[in-house]
This record gives structure tokens, sequence and C-alpha cells, in this order.
């Protein structure tokens, strides 16, 4: 790719000789626009969505978006990338399929069937909340506690195949970590439907990885409890690998970063919490390849975060909380990096540029075919965000009959 324009601001870094270069698809979680820059941070293209983002957006083969939407009246709606509409939306804003589950959250994923796979909360029966380990005790949400399910649909909405947590894991080994509250007993934060079918998943509140069989709906692989902090993000790598952002915010104290291949070394110099992306081989659960930061704590997102494995064997790394998105090499060199310039108020005071994921496509990419990707032909206007709270009154009294 040839350089055709000075880097934007929001590109502090390029070198497009190590770089695999293409174009990078993002979600600014506090905006509802899904954003595709170049590789000199210019935007080529946008979607305006009609929600705020229950995460993020990802790119189709057709050139379509998948997106989950937050429904801000939901029950869920307290939790943590709380979504409820799964839309797929054209290349030029229409959409062409929804679906709609108060109870999605976080992560879907569209299979090769055309079906789609997606994460949901459901509350565990009251008999079981007992059995359940760990947290801090007394915090579950008015006695209640929530859990994870995996559904999958097809284009009519119809499931075909469901999945409970509360139904396969085992009280004993899937407890809650010391410091989290107990209103969701695992956190389910990614939906990775292998080539098999299976299910790759990372449970945030258990500070692990699994893998789901599909046929039987046990879990097959586990890995992460005493190496990994409420990880996001597992992919299956071509080589088998599993690759994860472990984000690190309850790491344990005085840990430093061991090479490829070592666990986390208790008793080393307090370095404070930090984050890192392991490849962890599934068949020897030892990680064969890891990025850490120098020094380790200026890299770190307590929560959201993803990772991607790109074509040249770089590695695309969303450092979500300060919605930094940067690429660096096996030889963990830095050699892109692009700074979210989206900020929006939240909590009242605070100002934040979250990014839940991001996705780079190579320029030959299916989903890019034929599309006009020129950042002096983009086009967009501003407008009220869908999701204020003037709005939102409205559309609650024109559903309740108003």
């Amino acid at each position: 790719m040839v350089v055709k324009r000075p880097c934007s601001p929001w590109v502090p870094y390029y070198d497009p000789e190590k770089c695999s270069n293409g174009y990078t698809l993002f979600t600014p979680l506090n905006g509802a626009v899904a954003w595709l820059i170049d590789m000199e941070g210019h935007p080529v293209h946008c979607w305006n969505m009609p929600y705020n983002p229950g995460g993020y957006g990802k790119l189709l083969p057709n050139g379509n978006l998948l997106y989950a939407g937050m429904d801000i009246d939901g029950p869920i709606a307290w939790a943590g990338a709380a979504g409820g509409y799964l839309l797929e939306i054209d290349w030029d804003g229409a959409i062409v399929w929804q679906h709609h589950d108060p109870y999605q959250h976080h992560d879907f994923c569209r299979m090769d069937s055309g079906n789609t796979m997606y994460l949901g909360m459901v509350q565990v029966p009251e008999e079981l909340v007992p059995r359940i380990q760990g947290g801090r005790p007394g915090t579950e949400r008015d006695g209640v506690m929530w859990t994870d399910y995996f559904r999958e649909v097809t284009p009519e909405g119809d499931t075909v195949w469901e999945w409970y947590a509360y139904e396969h894991l085992d009280f004993e080994i899937d407890t809650i970590a010391p410091l989290i509250g107990r209103a969701e007993w695992t956190h389910g934060n990614a939906c990775f439907v292998m080539p098999d079918g299976d299910i790759l998943t990372t449970f945030h509140h258990l500070d692990s990885a699994a893998i789901i069989d599909k046929k039987t709906g046990n879990i097959k692989w586990r890995w992460g409890k005493g190496e990994m902090s409420q990880p996001h993000d597992p992919t299956r790598l071509d080589n088998g690998n599993i690759l994860i952002f472990d984000n690190g915010p309850q790491r344990s104290p005085g840990a430093t970063p061991g090479g490829a291949g070592e666990p986390q070394r208790p008793g080393g110099p307090m370095i404070g919490t930090y984050s890192r992306v392991v490849e962890v081989n599934p068949q020897t659960n030892t990680v064969e390849w890891q990025y850490v930061a120098d020094p380790p704590p200026s890299f770190y997102s307590p929560n959201i975060s993803g990772a991607q494995r790109l074509p040249n064997g770089n590695t695309l790394i969303c450092e979500g909380a300060p919605g930094r998105i940067f690429e660096v090499t096996p030889e963990k060199e830095v050699v892109w990096e692009y700074l979210s310039p989206f900020y929006a108020r939240r909590h009242g005071t605070r100002w934040e540029r979250a990014v839940f994921r991001a996705y780079r496509y190579p320029a030959e990419h299916a989903a890019l075919e034929g599309r006009t990707l020129d950042p002096d032909q983009l086009e967009f206007t501003l407008r009220e965000k869908p999701f204020g709270k003037e709005r939102a009154m409205k559309e609650r009294l024109q559903r309740l009959g108003y």
C-alpha cells in the first residue's frame, strides 16, 4: 500500500513496510457510528447506527456489517456490553436482517450455515446459587445470580441450539475470582465458533478461556485459572493455538511477565498491573508467544479489548479502555498506532474514548471488493445521538401508546 497523504494526527506512528496493510474497523462505545479507516487514520466509510453499540460490529464477506445494538429498556441494561438488537446493515446503511433478544450481550458470530450464534444472560436457578463459590459474599443482585447461555438462530429467528452454563460448569473448578461481585457467575464475553462447530469463549469472572463441545455441551478445554485475569476475545489461529487478550486487573501482586511458554512468576518486583496478549497451545497449555509492553504497565486495559492475528504474522491489538489500537510484529515491535479521537462524556464528568474491539481487513478482502475507499469521497453528517435521554423518553412513550 502506498501512502497517498500525510497521516492523520491520530496515527502517531506507521511503518508501511512492516505492517499488514489494509483498513481498520472499529466502533467507539460512546457513539452510534462504525468507522472504517485507512492506514493513515483517515475515515473511508462509516455506518450510522440506530442504536448505541452493545459491543461492536464486524464485516461479513458480502460487505455488510453485523452489529449489536443496545436495548436501553432491556432487562440487562445494567450489565456490561448489554446488547439486545443484532443487526445486519448493508454498505449503504439499510437494515437487511435483525434479531431482537433482550438478553443478548457482548458477542455474536455469523456461521457458515447462515445462522447466527450469540451470547445471552440467564438467571441461575435459585437452588444452585449456594453451590457457586468465590466472589464477594452478599453481592448478588437482589439475591439473584446471572450466568450465560449460547443460542444459535436461523435467519428467520428460530432457535436451533442452546447451551446454558449452569447445566455444564463445574462448581468446584469454575469459581469466581475473589474481588468480583456475585451478580454474575461467569460474565462470558466472547463467542467464537470454530471450524468443527465447537465454541471458544472467555469467562471474565472465572479468569479462564474454554472450548464447549457443541455435540455434548461439555467443556472440553479450560485454561487460565492462575495464569490470566479477566480475559477477552479468544480466537483460534490457523496453527491451532488460541490467541487471547489477558486484561490483568487482578493479576497476582508482584507478578512479572515471563517469556513465551512461561507462566506469570509471583514474587518479582512490584511493577503494577498490566495487560498482555498471549498465544497458548491448547494441547500443552503453554504460552508460545506473548506481547507485554516495556514497561509492562504502559499497556493496560482493565476491561473490553481484543487481538487479531494478521495475514503477515503481525498482531492487531485493541487496548480498549483508552481507545488505542496498534499493530506489533512477532518480534513485538510496534509498527502502527491509532488513538481514537472519539471522546464522549460518561457518568456525568468523566470523559472516555473506549473501543470494544477492532478488526483489520486487507484491501483484497471480499467485503471491500469494488468499494469506494477514498477519504476525499466520504460523506457523513452530524446528527443527534440516537440514545440521548430526550429521544429515549419519546421512544418509550411511543411504545406505551402515548
